[in-house]
């Protein structure tokens, strides 16, 4: 049997040139010369016939052809990488990385004096640190693309190996700029007040679940954001209005930059869930689960 073509570092070195732009940004990354790259480009462009990167000014550009197999080689090497964590995880207890999506409702800064403490007392353990949004959470979490998930809201899937601690609530209240013509409007402001302005809609970050929203009134005039920190500045800045965690924007009601106005709907209260996948048993992640509960009146407010 002949050796196959696609190798983890022939998939290695196509990511690193896609990321970076060019062979000699990706070998500075790699630790290599670029001829190097070059040359396995080049072998792999043989074996399989095809073409993968073009020349697009300075930057090196993926063909279709080279996209689908690099799309397909990122599923790969993050495989890869999930085995071999799971590896010295069960070898010694201690997982070498942990995957932590914290979801934009939070206001993130007692989060990270967290993580630091985590830090000082394990500097040898890598930390990945993205961020996600209602289903999008969930969907991560299913899929092992994170260990943790903190702030997840919305319904909790069943028969997923998901298991969650109540982090708090949550209170989202109906804010705008102080200049937007619903501040004008008699209070308390009807759906079908409401409904004639434009809304703004921090995206749900789910790629392949059914996406949710919260409490949206608009009828069909929306702005879309990637998230409440972009939500806030869009409401800041008169584009639309929605409803906000009043954790998160205190300090604007304060100075006046965002002001609050009744509605006849009810106030909606979102839990917020630390979830995690039952499976994953590692020391990292229960030490960081406990300092995140025993610490969650500050992380929710």
């Amino acid at each position: 049997m002949q050796p196959l073509p696609i190798t983890l570092e022939a998939l290695t070195v196509l990511d690193a040139i896609d990321k970076r732009g060019s062979f000699a940004a990706a070998a500075e990354q790699l630790d290599k010369v670029p001829s190097a790259l070059s040359y396995i480009v080049q072998k792999l462009e043989e074996q399989l016939q095809v073409t993968i990167f073009q020349k697009q000014g300075r930057r090196s550009v993926l063909t279709p052809a080279g996209k689908n197999l690099l799309n397909e080689g990122r599923l790969i090497l993050e495989a890869v990488e999930r085995m071999t964590v799971k590896t010295q995880t069960i070898s010694n207890g201690w997982e070498p990385k942990l995957n932590i999506a914290i979801s934009s409702i939070l206001q993130n800064d007692s989060i990270f004096s967290l993580f630091n403490d985590f830090l000082k007392s394990h500097p040898n353990i890598e930390m990945d640190i993205s961020e996600e949004l209602m289903n999008g959470a969930w969907e991560a979490l299913v899929e092992d693309k994170i260990d943790l998930m903190i702030g997840a809201s919305g319904e909790i899937p069943k028969q997923k190996g998901i298991r969650t601690a109540h982090l708090g609530d949550i209170e989202l209240v109906f804010a705008v700029s102080p200049n937007h013509p619903l501040s004008r409007e008699k209070q308390p402001l009807s759906n079908a007040v409401i409904a004639r302005h434009r809304a703004v809609i921090a995206h749900d970050t789910a790629r392949n679940w059914i996406t949710q929203t919260h409490s949206v009134i608009s009828e069909d005039k929306y702005f879309y954001v990637p998230s409440i920190e972009y939500k806030i500045k869009a409401q800041r800045a008169g584009i639309g209005c929605g409803f906000l965690p009043r954790l998160r924007i205190e300090s604007y009601l304060q100075k006046g930059e965002l002001i609050v106005l009744e509605v006849e709907a009810q106030k909606p209260i979102v839990p917020l869930y630390l979830a995690w996948k039952v499976v994953n048993q590692g020391q990292a992640l229960k030490t960081i689960r406990e300092m995140l509960l025993a610490n969650k009146g500050v992380i929710v407010g």
